[in-house]
């Protein structure tokens, strides 16, 4: 068991800060939030470039180090040896808050182990925002994020979110938006009602609300630009569970997927992601019992 307060002081060692950063305006910046990044020691940035644009709008000098989705392994170790030794540091990801969709867990979960005070500054969250304004019932739901890539991950993905019964939320990139939403259609049907924000908190935000399939209609004809947010009411009659059993063990819940016609591999993905694991461990897990 462990016990944190974030704002007692702490003896020889520094915080983690979580800092949220506009999802596109920049006015959406709170005074803590800058406050924040000019008081810490170091800024660890998914981009530092892009981040750099930010700490030059609010005259922010505080140094920055990358810390992004290809470099976690090297580079916790090393942040965790710095906030040991005493140091401040601010976690930022390019929009939004780190974690969602964004690098941050694994540096959280090492700091955690190691007794290092976390400390989460609310702010810009993209889902969130989206539903509030989407007209759709906001609770309970159920954030997603981004859909698999693979046409066939993403749509053995689906047949299980499709049975859901809270509203679900989701990231799409506009590239992949009309591909996306077929997809949805084919699993959810064409009547779900649902919403798509585009381009959230800028000049050009827009909510475009309709069934799934005159969502469908209107990204099949519109030059689709910006990101979206996907939201879709839930299922007022499942077929199936929504999930297996809590009682099974992370392999069993694998096998379960397997067993409903899931491919092994979005089978162990999807148990990873609803157990919090990490997905090469229960991999290995799998295979090695097989």
């Amino acid at each position: 068991m462990q016990t944190q307060s974030s704002f007692e002081k702490h003896d020889g060692g520094g915080a983690l800060f979580l800092v949220p950063t506009p999802i596109g305006n920049l006015s959406d910046m709170t005074f803590r939030a800058v406050e924040t990044l000019k008081t810490v020691d170091l800024i660890a940035a998914e981009d530092t470039r892009n981040t750099q644009k930010l700490l030059n709008h609010f005259e922010i000098e505080t140094r920055q180090i990358s810390f992004h989705e290809h470099n976690t392994s090297e580079r916790i170790p090393e942040l965790i040896t710095k906030l040991q030794d005493g140091m401040n540091i601010a976690q930022v990801s390019d929009a939004g808050m780190p974690s969602i969709s964004d690098p941050g867990k694994e540096l959280v979960k090492a700091a955690v182990e190691q007794s290092i005070p976390v400390v989460p500054l609310p702010g810009a969250n993209a889902g969130v925002t989206a539903l509030i304004a989407s007209g759709i019932n906001p609770q309970p739901f159920y954030f997603y994020g981004f859909l698999p890539r693979k046409d066939k991950d993403q749509r053995q993905e689906l047949v299980q979110l499709a049975q859901r019964t809270e509203t679900t939320i989701y990231y799409e990139a506009p590239h992949r938006l009309t591909k996306t939403l077929k997809n949805i259609v084919a699993e959810f049907g064409e009547e779900r009602q649902a919403v798509l924000g585009r381009e959230l908190t800028k000049k050009h935000e827009e909510f475009i609300r309709g069934s799934l399939s005159e969502l469908l209609a209107w990204a099949t004809k519109e030059n689709v630009r910006g990101e979206f947010v996907i939201i879709i009411a839930g299922n007022d009659n499942p077929t199936v569970e929504d999930q297996p059993e809590l009682t099974l063990t992370p392999i069993e819940q694998v096998q379960h997927y397997i067993a409903e016609g899931m491919a092994t591999n979005a089978a162990i993905k999807l148990t990873a992601k609803e157990r919090d694991l990490r997905r090469q461990d229960l991999y290995n897990q799998f295979h090695d019992i097989k």
